[in-house]
């Protein structure tokens, strides 16, 4: 029951982020402004890395160019990590990592 409750509480947790716009991501969120172009003349993407933790679980997600790439969950109690496909929203663990 208490697992249950966590895991809706984590994926609650990942589709609020998700629903954030980049101008209104939290204080902790630590936007990595870089230059306008390079000098081959393509524009950069802007990649913000957002850090939310609470009680249940410490999440973290990388946006490139305003477009989620990666999610992160880790969470306490001694539960293993995963990932959430930011497309699908399937979670993935990582078994014997290395």
């Amino acid at each position: 029951m208490r697992f249950a409750l966590f895991l809706t509480l984590a994926l609650s947790c990942v589709s609020i982020c998700q629903a954030q716009s980049p101008a209104a991501a939290p204080a902790a969120a630590d936007p990595q402004k870089t230059s306008a172009a390079t000098a081959s003349g393509a524009i950069e993407k802007r990649t913000e890395r957002i850090h939310v933790e609470d009680a249940g679980a410490r999440i973290d997600e990388l946006r490139i160019g305003g477009e989620t790439k990666t999610i992160d969950v880790q969470p306490k109690g001694g539960m293993p990590a995963y990932q959430v496909a930011p497309t699908s929203g399937e979670r993935s663990w990582k078994i014997l990592g290395f």
